[in-house]
């Protein structure tokens, strides 16, 4: 797990204009024909966050339609069941760290391929998370990062210079 590097070692990170479908766009998500089996194929969607309450599930609920749209759900099994409340877990830790520690979320961008699946989470913040270390299981709070690391593949953070904020984002793999 990494906090040092902006993206995965295989992803130098998503183009300017490479987050597929953006609402408004006229682009839609194709979910794939057999609903056990995730889509192939580059999908985004994003959602931003501007003058929402109730960030929080507002963001899971989102995540959930797009698990639903690109066939992770209804999972056919305890595996693709656990696999997409990890993304929902990863994805309501990353919102709630955007409002416990920056000053909310402005945007979530969530996409997938056939063997990854990235959320991304923009803020004004300019703190830098990070597990807290040490890790202590019986005390509440303090565990969102934690939990992030250890569902992910990898995650990290990228600052745009001259821009305030930060995107932290996250990498799950696609269930088998």
């Amino acid at each position: 797990m990494s906090t040092t590097r902006p993206y995965s070692p295989d992803d130098r990170g998503p183009e300017p204009d490479d987050r597929g479908p953006q609402p408004g766009d006229g682009a839609a998500d194709v979910p794939s024909a057999d609903p056990a089996v995730p889509s192939v194929g580059r999908q985004a969607r994003r959602l931003s966050f501007d003058g929402a309450s109730g960030v929080v599930p507002l963001a899971r609920d989102f995540a959930r339609q797009a698990l639903y749209a690109w066939g992770w759900l209804p999972a056919a099994s305890a595996d693709r069941r656990a696999a997409a409340e990890d993304v929902l877990l990863v994805v309501s830790e990353l919102v709630t760290n955007a409002c416990l520690h920056a000053e909310g979320p402005d945007e979530l961008w969530i996409a997938c391929d056939s063997k990854v699946l990235r959320v991304e989470v923009s803020d004004r913040g300019a703190g830098q998370p990070a597990p807290r270390t040490p890790h202590r299981a019986g005390r509440p709070g303090g565990h969102g990062m934690f939990i992030v690391q250890r569902l992910c593949l990898d995650w990290g953070v990228v600052r745009t210079p001259g821009v305030a904020g930060k995107t932290v984002w996250a990498e799950l793999g696609a269930p088998a």
